[in-house]
């Protein structure tokens, strides 16, 4: 279970992926009757003293690289210059991989994990600007430029800035269950990104769209998922022609108004299969699917698995937690 997190910072750090880290983490949340726990959160540094910030900023970093060794967790922040790595991260990056910890970076902090080695033969990702250097610098790692972030067994790589968010929460969610998650992030006053938790699960959540017409249209899908949606329908909800909602809906969203209804689907097919006791039949119903034939098509296409086989393996987490 999910206790301890260490951070690792270190000259020419971001302070916003760092912040992110700090507001899912290192804010004690365990008194509002959430049932989110107080974690052990922790800052590390490989020579304690201020450290600057790319900002110009300095911090004060009291703990060494010794506090990061029994952590169930540690966080690798971005940073500016490989010079500024030394190999002691390298060590510390191994060691907490090596005892099954969870290992996760933020943007460019991905580059100290193939450094370390820690990607080789894996899948990983990191900011699109600088997807194309990290694999040609480290051709072993199997980065995916067009996710915001990848778990490969107990690695947890994330694209730049509000991409760690998502994978914080992801890994809130796997470790603790989605009503912690959604705690968390109903504090932060961002979506709960309700993702699977294995491998291939990555995370798609709802965007920002550029026109507030769109953003309530999208919200009002979530909402009505059980029932059927046309293009023809939809765009009469916010007063456009079929082809012209139909564009703009693709390029807010990155997907037709079909896929990514079925893309919502899933995510709460999964709630449901977390939280609740519904058989298959009935999470097909409330996801919005009708059947169940069509609940294990779109799971197994975009999880590659089945609904009982996740359900056996979320509900195991987390009654084992309780």
């Amino acid at each position: 279970m999910l206790k301890s997190v260490a951070v690792i910072v270190v000259p020419n750090f971001s302070i916003f992926e760092f912040g992110t880290a700090c507001e899912v983490f290192g804010i004690d949340r365990s008194g509002r009757g959430s049932g989110v726990p107080d974690f052990d959160f922790r800052v590390c540094t490989p020579v304690p003293g201020d450290v600057r910030m790319k900002s110009g900023l300095s911090m004060n970093v009291s703990l060494g690289l010794e506090a990061a060794a029994d952590a169930d967790l540690v966080i690798m922040t971005p940073y500016g210059r490989e010079e500024d790595v030394p190999e002691s991260v390298m060590q510390a990056l191994r060691a907490a991989d090596a005892r099954g910890a969870w290992v996760m970076s933020i943007c460019s902090g991905a580059f100290a994990l193939a450094r370390a080695g820690l990607l080789d033969d894996r899948r990983c990702t990191t900011h699109w600007r600088y997807s194309q250097d990290l694999t040609s610098r480290y051709p072993a790692a199997h980065v995916d430029e067009n996710v915001l972030y990848v778990q490969d067994g107990n690695l947890i790589t994330s694209a730049g800035t509000a991409a760690g968010i998502d994978a914080c929460l992801h890994l809130v969610r796997v470790e603790l269950g989605a009503n912690v998650a959604a705690a968390i992030a109903r504090d932060m006053v961002v979506p709960p990104h309700r993702d699977g938790g294995q491998a291939q699960f990555i995370d798609r959540p709802m965007p920002a769209c550029g026109s507030a017409p769109m953003e309530e249209l999208l919200r009002w899908m979530v909402q009505n998922l059980d029932q059927e949606h046309s293009v023809g329908d939809l765009a009469n909800r916010v007063h456009m022609s079929a082809r012209t909602f139909a564009r703009r809906f693709r390029s807010e969203t990155g997907a037709t108004p079909a896929a990514w209804l079925n893309s919502q689907r899933v995510l709460r097919a999964q709630e449901l299969l977390e939280s609740t006791d519904l058989n298959i039949d009935e999470v097909a119903r409330e996801s919005g699917f009708g059947h169940p034939v069509l609940l294990r098509h779109h799971f197994a296409k975009v999880l590659d698995t089945s609904p009982q086989s996740y359900r056996r393996a979320f509900r195991g987490q987390l009654e084992a937690a309780v």
